[in-house]
């Protein structure tokens, strides 16, 4: 029966994710059918619907699902490294590093290939700097990393203000998108697809010690889990993936916190269904909020991250009503 439960729940996030991928291909300014977009996959014709779709909507929705994908995954390994059901992506300051690199690439007039790869080594300075801290004497616990990441993240914080208040008016817009998320120029490649690959393979490897961490270290312990190196895996993976995902698309919020709790609630306790679940709805769920973010108030579009943050206010409250009442 929970065999079945648990085949249920994949086929319908596998087909939820379908749709969500055909819904932002035929969303936009410009009026695309299905028969055109088959028509645009499977030969080479070249049109105007063909470029728009070749060149805007299917590399920005491959963004979108592949950033999704990754910070789901890492807001489900966090939880889990932390105990803390508050616990997402960026807790321990690593969009903030990644904040004030790319912040201070756009205040040098870069962009493109020399914006990622400033916030890729913010993001790594800030992974560096929390675990450095809080290994300061070799032994390292979950509350210090806690508290580290907390700190550091307060200071990134400064930093960012800093750089937005002595910026001049152009470059402010273009940080205040980035801040809030931004999809309309990114593009991933092999190395993305790779990496979430990589996390979902790794994820279902340590699936059976993750569900016993998340019980306790005592008794991870007992039940022969190296925690000590199991935490240190967890951290460093957790951080790339969220340091990639923030390199792809910038600061956008709520999809690490909210859709693992969404997917415990569905039963994914279990955390070889809950990290392809991770996957799925993470990726469907921003590959949806980008296509809401372009076409709301077309033709101009929103940070993307304003779009996840409207509907994961009120879709979190729901979740912890939820809870509370069980």
């Amino acid at each position: 029966m929970i065999f079945n439960k648990q085949i249920l729940l994949l086929t319908s996030l596998l087909i939820f994710a379908a749709a969500s991928i055909l819904f932002s291909l035929l969303s936009g300014s410009v009026d695309i059918t299905l028969a055109e977009i088959a028509g645009s996959i499977l030969s080479s014709e070249s049109n105007l619907n063909s470029q728009v779709l070749q060149e805007i909507r299917i590399p920005r929705t491959l963004a979108a699902f592949v950033t999704g994908g990754l910070l789901a995954l890492s807001g489900a390994i966090m939880q889990v490294l932390l105990r803390n059901p508050l616990a997402d992506p960026y807790i321990l300051g690593i969009s903030g590093g990644a904040a004030v690199g790319a912040l201070s690439a756009i205040l040098l007039g870069a962009s493109g290939f020399w914006l990622s790869n400033a916030a890729f080594a913010g993001a790594l300075l800030s992974i560096f700097l929390v675990f450095g801290i809080a290994n300061q004497f070799g032994d390292w616990s979950v509350t210090r990393l806690l508290l580290t990441g907390v700190v550091v993240s307060a200071g990134w914080g400064a930093v960012i203000n800093i750089l937005l208040t002595t910026s001049s008016t152009n470059n402010v817009q273009s940080m205040l998108f980035w801040l809030m998320g931004d999809l309309s120029q990114s593009r991933v490649n092999l190395a993305h697809y790779l990496l979430l690959i990589v996390g979902l393979a790794g994820g279902l490897l340590l699936s059976r010690s993750l569900n016993v961490l998340i019980r306790g270290e005592l008794l991870a312990v007992s039940l022969g889990v190296n925690v000590q190196a199991l935490r240190l895996l967890l951290f460093f993976s957790a951080s790339v993936f969220t340091a990639t995902a923030v390199t792809i698309a910038g600061s956008v919020g709520f999809v690490g916190l909210i859709i693992p709790h969404m997917l415990r609630l569905l039963g994914a306790r279990d955390h070889r269904l809950l990290i392809p679940s991770c996957i799925l709805l993470g990726g469907s769920f921003l590959v949806i909020a980008d296509s809401l973010a372009r076409t709301i108030v077309a033709p101009q579009q929103l940070p993307v991250g304003v779009v996840t943050a409207v509907i994961g206010v009120p879709a979190f409250i729901l979740i912890l009503r939820s809870t509370i009442r069980k």
